[in-house]
C-alpha cells in the first residue's frame, strides 16, 4: 500500500469506482472519513494522505506543486490503473488537476471525470486567502472567517500550533503556481460553487471549462468556502447523484444546476 493511502478500513467496499479525494489547505485525509458510509458500496472513497500532516505528521511537506504532483503519480501509478474519479476541494482541486494534467501529458490512464470545488481555473490568478507571513492570530482570524478552522481547536493553543505551520506551507503551494493554458484533457469536469463564497466566485469556478475537451457541468450550492463541511449531508447528496452516472453509466447531458 502507497504511504499516500490507508490500509482498506472493515466493511469498505474491495470493489467500486474508486474516488480519490485530495484535502483543502491546511486539511488531511479525516476530512473524508465518513463520506464512505453515505456514498455506499458503489463508491471506494479513497481519501489522499499528504505529508506532514495527520498520520504523515512527521514527514517534509510540499511547498512545490510539480514536486508534489509528481511524488504523487509515481506513488499512486499502479492505484490508478483501476477506474477512477478525482475529487478536490479548494487547494484539493489544484493539486486533483495537477496529477490528471501530468498524467494527460505523459500518456497514463486518466479519470473518468474531475471533480473540483472552491478553487479558481488554473489560467486566472490563484485565491488569496492571505499572507503566509502574516503574524499566527491574524491568519487565525483569516482562516477561522472561512470556516477553515474548527471551533474545537480555536480552544486548544496546541492543536493551532500543530496546524498553523500546515497551512503556512499549503498557501505558499497554492499561491507559487502561475496562472498558465494548456490543452484541454479528454475528461469529463464537473465543478461545485459556493454562493456565498468570498474566496471563489461561482463565474470562476465556470472558467474551468476552458481546460476540458469532454463535458462541463457546474453546481452552485448555498454555502461558503467549506460548504462540503458546513453543508456537508445536502453536497453529498448532490455528489451521489452525479457519481451515479459513473457507476451506473447512466450518462446525462451536461448543464448548469443552481441550487436555491
Amino acid at each position: 500500500m502507497t504511504r499516500y493511502l490507508s490500509a482498506q478500513r472493515p466493511g469498505a467496499p474491495a470493489s467500486g469506482l474508486r474516488m480519490f479525494c485530495f484535502p483543502y489547505a491546511g486539511g488531511g485525509a479525516s476530512t473524508y472519513a465518513n463520506w464512505q458510509r453515505t456514498l455506499g458500496p458503489r463508491v471506494r472513497v479513497m481519501p489522499v494522505h499528504l505529508p506532514g500532516r495527520e498520520g504523515r505528521i512527521g514527514e517534509p511537506r510540499f511547498t512545490d506543486l510539480d514536486d508534489l504532483t509528481a511524488d504523487l503519480d509515481d506513488e499512486l501509478d499502479e492505484e490508478l490503473d483501476e477506474p477512477h474519479v478525482f475529487f478536490g476541494h479548494s487547494m484539493g482541486a489544484l493539486i486533483g488537476f495537477s496529477l490528471a494534467l501530468h498524467r494527460f501529458e505523459r500518456g497514463a490512464t486518466l479519470p473518468r471525470a474531475l471533480i473540483l470545488a472552491a478553487y479558481r481555473a488554473p489560467h486566472l490568478d490563484p485565491p488569496k486567502i492571505g499572507d503566509v507571513g502574516a503574524p499566527d492570530a491574524e491568519l487565525v482570524d483569516t482562516l477561522s472567517k472561512l470556516g477553515g478552522i474548527p471551533d474545537a481547536v480555536l480552544k486548544h493553543p496546541e492543536w493551532l500550533s500543530v496546524l498553523l505551520p500546515i497551512a503556512r506551507d499549503d498557501l505558499v503551494l497554492c499561491a507559487t503556481v502561475p496562472p498558465k493554458e494548456q490543452q484541454p484533457m479528454p475528461v469529463p469536469f464537473h465543478v461545485f460553487a459556493g454562493r456565498e463564497d468570498p474566496l471563489v466566485a461561482p463565474v470562476e469556478m465556470s472558467e474551468w471549462s476552458r481546460h476540458t475537451a469532454d463535458e462541463f457541468e457546474m453546481r452552485i450550492l448555498p454555502g461558503r468556502h467549506f460548504f462540503i463541511k458546513d453543508r456537508e449531508a445536502h453536497f453529498l447528496d448532490h455528489l451521489s447523484y452525479l457519481l451515479d452516472r459513473y457507476t451506473t453509466g447512466n450518462r446525462q447531458p451536461p448543464r448548469l444546476v443552481h441550487v436555491a
